[in-house]
């Protein structure tokens, strides 16, 4: 058997990124772990990599992503030296065939873990307004189906009960409903004849349930079937016109990257999101710039944070309604950025006190946040020593914490255990941790 030839383009990535070998595979083993297959990767893995034994094909997408995270930019197969996907030639199929068989996975509960280990990317390429405008033209008509608005406003009313049972319950259950919506009957809708004013219609109604359905992935923490979905967004929003989706679908890009802790990434999509969006109203800046401000703290732009924060709390002021529309943003949402850019920022206090506002003002029908974000506001107690504040706090997460099914809020559950645990002499701590054995589910209680 012949000795590999080095590797030297992957040698030059690795140089750039100025780690060591066990710093590499750490970095790797990291984003294994994200996708839900942990790895135990080590220097000599590494060092066969440059000197050209090639890594599994699995694998190779990891290393991709490690780099483009440290190195800030996108990293392709062939700047690293690795062979592309022998599928790489499909991955411009149709938009909606795309949307099928990513809808089809998502439905599918013998398929939906593998959809969840689909890798975040950083490096993910997100297309410009200009260039999504009017590329739906050549979608294929279907012979035997001719939709009008009525399919349009089913389509938008179905949307909305999804929304609201996502508000209400979590994704978990809602996000299957929403997959098979798609395939079973949006696609169809997609595909067949149609006026022009109708077909653009049903396009920003695709559009709209696409960022939903995505966003309930967030929600699950599948996050590179969110990322797919929020492309099936931006690019049915660009086929038909749809300014106000489009904006929307990069804005939730941003909140999934800076949840992450991608920060660079968050900030390069909220501000993609505002300059796509220049005539926007006060509520849709409010809703934009209190984005950006998140993101800017987070990579420690401070004055530029505290800006863009100023900015949203101008536009709120001037907003004219606080109706509940699809993709609003409230006072309740804008002192929960108030309080995540505190906390970025080193405020603690601060931010509990924010936190604390975003509460008192949030609708009842908002049940799925009210959990994620009390859980956050009774974590950020416990951190500046407010124990029983904390734990009143997580005693109203567990309150209704048993209709929600929700990945994030089981995060905040499981959170709770852990750092409840080295208080347990408290009266009131070990009250809440044994309420919390009855209600919790037993995965949830493994950690303790």
């Amino acid at each position: 058997m012949s000795t590999p030839k080095p590797n030297t383009d992957l040698e030059r990535l690795y140089r750039e990124t100025r780690w060591t070998l066990r710093q590499f595979a750490q970095a790797v083993n990291r984003v294994g772990t994200e996708r839900g297959t942990p790895l135990n990767y080590r220097e000599p893995s590494v060092h066969q990599w440059l000197k050209g034994h090639m890594p599994r094909a699995a694998v190779r997408p990891l290393i991709l992503e490690a780099l483009s995270r440290r190195l800030r930019r996108p990293v392709t197969h062939a700047q690293a030296g690795l062979p592309k996907p022998q599928d790489q030639a499909n991955t411009h199929a149709r938009t909606v065939e795309g949307l099928i068989d990513l809808g089809r996975n998502d439905m599918d509960p013998s398929r939906r873990s593998m959809i969840g280990a689909g890798l975040f990317s950083v490096a993910l390429a997100v297309p410009n307004w200009p260039d999504v405008v009017g590329r739906m033209e050549a979608i294929q008509k279907g012979q035997a189906q001719r939709v009008g608005m009525p399919e349009v406003e089913m389509v938008i009313a179905m949307t909305e009960r999804v929304s609201d049972l996502d508000d209400q319950f979590g994704g978990r259950h809602a996000r299957p409903m929403a997959a098979a919506f798609l395939v079973n009957t949006v696609a169809p809708y997609l595909r067949a004849d149609a006026p022009d004013r109708v077909r653009k219609a049903m396009m920003a109604a695709a559009s709209d349930l696409c960022y939903l359905t995505g966003y309930m992935a967030v929600d699950e923490g599948t996050h590179g079937a969110a990322q797919q979905y929020y492309l099936k967004a931006l690019e049915f929003a660009g086929a038909s016109e749809d300014h106000l989706t489009y904006c929307t679908t990069l804005r939730g890009m941003s909140v999934q990257a800076v949840d992450l802790g991608h920060g660079r990434a968050a900030m390069r999509l909220a501000d993609a999101a505002a300059t796509a969006s220049p005539n926007a109203g006060p509520r849709m800046r409010a809703f934009l710039a209190g984005q950006q401000a998140h993101a800017a703290a987070q990579t420690g732009e401070r004055n530029k944070a505290l800006t863009y924060l100023r900015e949203a709390e101008v536009a709120m002021e001037k907003a004219e309604t606080r109706a509940k529309t699809f993709g609003s943003y409230d006072p309740a949402a804008l002192n929960y950025h108030t309080s995540q850019v505190r906390y970025e920022l080193g405020d603690t206090a601060g931010a509990v006190e924010a936190m604390r506002q975003s509460d008192n003002l949030r609708h009842d029908v908002y049940r799925r946040t009210r959990v994620k974000e009390r859980g956050i506001l009774a974590e950020r107690q416990l951190s500046v020593g407010h124990l029983e504040a904390a734990c009143a706090t997580w005693n109203l997460v567990l309150d209704d914490y048993p209709l929600v099914q929700s990945g994030r809020a089981d995060q905040r559950v499981r959170n709770m255990f852990k750092l409840i645990r080295p208080h347990l002499g408290n009266p009131k701590a070990r009250e809440l941790h044994e309420r919390a054995r009855l209600i919790a589910p037993p995965s949830l209680l493994a950690v303790t």
